[in-house]
Parts: C-alpha cells; structure tokens; sequence
C-alpha cells in the first residue's frame, strides 16, 4: 500500500539527525511501521512516498523495484532518502546492532544506485531511537537528542498514516433523523411513476424528490457546506450514491465540474440505454489519468462523503465510503482509502467499485497527477 505527498521543499538539513526531524512535515503524518521514501532534485525534496513495510513473503529485490520505479516517477527526480519506521528494536550481535530490515533497505538502495540515483540519507527509526543504514558500525541515538519535528503553520503531524481516517462523530439523533429520510424518500420513489399523493407524505421527503431531479446541481450544492448536510440532503444523496449509475456522476462531478458530471450523466443513461461507449476520458479520470483535479474539491467531496456515511443506516454506507475511498486514492491516501474499503468489505464484501479499488491500492498503483511537482494532497 502506497501515500504520496508531493511538494516542493529546499532542505535545509544540517546532519541527519536535523533531516529526521523535517520529515514528518515532508509527509504530513508520522509514519508507523513503514518505509517512507522522498525523491530530491538537487538539494529540493519533492515530497514524500509513503509504503507499508515488506512482509515477510514479499519478493525483497521485487518490492525494491516496484517502490524505486515509484519515485522516479516524481518530475526531475536524482536523488533519495529513506526513512524505515520500525516497532522492532535493533539486534545486538558480537559484530554490532543489526538494524531492522536492514536486507530489504540496502536492496532499496543498490536498485537506487543502479537508476544513478544519489542516496541522501538512509535511517532506521525505531521506539528507542534512530541510526543511520549508511554506518557500518550504526550507534542508536536517543531520540531526547533528536530536536522536536519543524512543521511550518503549526500543523499537527504527530499521528500517523491512518491518523484523520475514521469518521466523523455522528449521535444516535442524527442517525435516526437520516435514516427516516431516507425512508420516506425510499417509499414515494418505490412508488414508480404513478405517485398518487395522500395527507400522509412527508413535504421534505416530498422537497427532497425535487433535488433528485438535478442530480447534478445536488452535488454541487452539497459542497458548499460538507459537513453538515441537512437530514433529507443527505438522505437524498445517500439515495444517489446507492445507484452505481448515480454514484459515479457524483464521483466525476466532484473530479472534474459540474458539466464533467453532466457529461456522465448523459454517458451512463446512453449506456444502459443502448450500449452508448463511455468517453475515454472518463474513464481515464477514474484510473488517474489525465489533467489532477482540483485538491480543494475532491477534499470538500471527501469531508461530505465521511459526514453522509457516518450518518448513514449500516446498509447504505457502501456507496459513500467508497466514493470516501476513491477521493482520498486520488488526494494520495492509499491508506485512507483501504480503511474505507475495509468498512465496505465488513458490510457488503461483493460491493463491485470497492473490489476494483482494492485491486488498484494492493497494487500500489496511484493517480498519475500524484506524482506532479505542486500537487501536494
């Protein structure tokens, strides 16, 4: 599983010790168990690639390449530095310590030097200090001797990969009031097309039936205040993201615009109509290809898609979580992503878009615009 968080940053490290105290405002969390690469242009580092530690059945010289192939497909790459975050301690041999997946970092970094890559720093962090893979001899210094992480803002980067992931707080109140609407919306739409309509309806089940009918200006509307769509909104919306054809609008809406979302619309009502091809360029968006969208959207969609989930009756969730899992895939949190993925998978394990996503993520495979100089997730 792989994050990527590609910006531009001059170093300004005096020593290692200096250097791992950048590094969790280079990746913006504090990596645990993992191995966290940033790629260099000269002496600029243009973010920081992110992977799960190799198991033990992991293919060493295989890992090594897949994850050294990942970095130099960051823009004017020359130079790395490694970064393993371990829980295990160092081993104590009559020949010295032997540090912590050791093997699997040296493979890292002859399969560097075979791309000419120049290696800036190798360290092992472990829960009693840090030493360099570089040393033949590596000494253990106590992180007290480590000054604290320099993050510029002051943001908070002391959690680490899945820090952020879990969702929202939602009182039971909330979820009652979304799941009713949800089931007044439900019933007059299970009705069909001849809704005869009695003194018993509900008028915002009835309201809710006029925003289904702009899909496309729901979900536009949604995002401008993500974190707290009204009852019969959400319920709506959850109504929408239930319905692949439905989900997938949203989803290319809120990657691209309004007309991007119309576009699919009219794409996925051709198909199912008449076998209509899909525009590549859709689908190209949805593998991570093509022109990155606009960060700042797909972090609204992904603060909407957490809210309506966590309000959400268990048997609805799938749709906006994956929906959750995709956007955090295209802002480079693999594993954000595989958190939603594994809350799909607890309810609906056959969940067809979750599937596929999974595929993508266990493959580490990531949103070509990742990988772009100025597209920091």
């Amino acid at each position: 599983m792989a994050d990527t968080r590609v910006m531009t940053t001059v170093l300004r490290a005096a020593d290692s010790a200096d250097f791992l105290r950048i590094v969790p405002s280079l990746a913006g969390f504090t990596p645990r168990r993992s191995i966290l690469l940033l790629p260099f242009r000269g002496s600029r580092t243009h973010g920081a690639l992110r992977l799960d530690l190799p198991a033990d059945h992991v293919d060493p010289e295989g890992y090594a390449d897949a994850a050294i192939d990942l970095v130099t497909r960051v823009d004017g790459t020359d130079a790395v530095a490694v970064v393993a975050y371990v829980d295990d301690e160092p081993l104590s041999t009559h020949d010295g310590l032997l540090l912590p997946f050791a093997p699997q970092v040296d493979d890292l970094l002859a399969c560097a030097d075979e791309r000419d890559l120049r290696i800036v720093d190798a360290l092992c962090v472990t829960p009693a200090g840090w030493a360099s893979y570089l040393h033949d001899d590596p000494q253990l210094v106590p992180f007290d001797e480590v000054p604290p992480p320099e993050v510029p803002g002051g943001a908070d980067v002391s959690g680490d990969q899945l820090s952020g992931a879990a969702l929202p707080t939602a009182d039971l109140a909330e979820k009652e009031r979304v799941g009713r609407a949800l089931r007044d919306i439900s019933g007059l739409l299970d009705r069909g097309d001849d809704v005869r309509l009695t003194a018993r309806e509900n008028p915002q089940a009835l309201a809710a039936l006029l925003l289904l009918d702009d899909v496309t200006e729901l979900f536009e509307a949604l995002l401008d205040d993500p974190d707290a769509p009204p009852p019969f909104a959400a319920a709506a919306l959850l109504w929408c993201l239930d319905r692949p054809l439905l989900r997938d609008v949203a989803l290319t809406q809120w990657a691209s615009d309004r007309v991007g979302g119309a576009r699919t619309l009219a794409a996925q009502l051709a198909f199912a109509d008449d076998g209509t091809s899909i525009p590549e360029d859709l689908g190209e968006l949805f593998l991570g290809r093509g022109p990155a969208p606009d960060a700042d959207r797909l972090r609204r969609a992904l603060r909407l898609a957490r809210a309506v989930a966590a309000r959400a009756p268990r048997p609805s969730r799938p749709g906006a979580l994956t929906v959750a899992a995709w956007l955090s895939w295209a802002l480079g949190r693999a594993s954000h992503a595989a958190y939603y993925l594994d809350l799909v998978a607890e309810i609906d394990p056959r969940y067809g878009l979750a599937a596929l996503l999974r595929t993508m993520i266990d493959a580490a495979m990531l949103p070509e615009w990742a990988f772009h100089r100025g597209a920091a997730a």
